[in-house]
């Protein structure tokens, strides 16, 4: 019988990245990209997270933000859509096939290490909770906040840059 630190490191299978999304500042709609490299404890090239300068020795917890891909058609319906473009969401990852929220580690002395393609690893840190601007027009609209709770997706830190691809596999690997 496998305990709770072993089973939580158990996976059916792997997922995919289906798209990447880069805000180059505030205000700003994001930008969908076929790759972009991932720097190791700063972030992704072009995005904001990584021009933002460390106020301490300890890195951001917020590099890089995932979601959920299987989450969309549920807050597009929760926000009377026919659909759902992922970039107005805000978040850079889209993942589909791979529970996101399953790789956040229960155990702060064990983190789970997140590969994305064969370069690229993270760390999930917690996560991603929906802001105010998900009420305006522009996003999800009234209502749009209390839409994403809960599936607003998961923040990451790089602990090994790369090349991220639109269609990478993304799977968790031991320590």
């Amino acid at each position: 019988m496998l305990d709770l630190r072993n089973l939580t490191r158990q996976f059916v299978h792997s997922g995919l990245l289906k798209a990447i999304y880069l805000r180059p500042q505030r205000g700003v709609e994001a930008i969908p990209v076929d790759a972009v490299d991932a720097f190791e404890g700063r972030g992704l090239a072009g995005d904001r997270s990584a021009d933002r300068p460390s106020s301490s020795s300890v890195p951001s917890k917020r590099q890089v933000t995932l979601i959920q891909a299987e989450h969309l058609p549920l807050i597009a319906r929760w926000t009377a859509r026919p659909s759902l473009d992922a970039k107005i969401l805000r978040r850079n990852l889209v993942v589909s096939g791979f529970n996101l929220l399953a790789a956040r580690s229960p155990f702060a002395d064990q983190a789970l290490r997140v590969l994305v393609g064969n370069e690229v690893i993270l760390v999930v840190t917690g996560d991603c909770a929906p802001c105010s601007k998900m009420e305006a027009d522009a996003a999800l609209g009234p209502g749009g906040y209390n839409a994403l709770r809960g599936h607003g997706g998961v923040t990451a830190r790089i602990v090994r840059g790369g090349t991220l691809r639109v269609g990478d596999v993304v799977r968790v690997v031991p320590d």
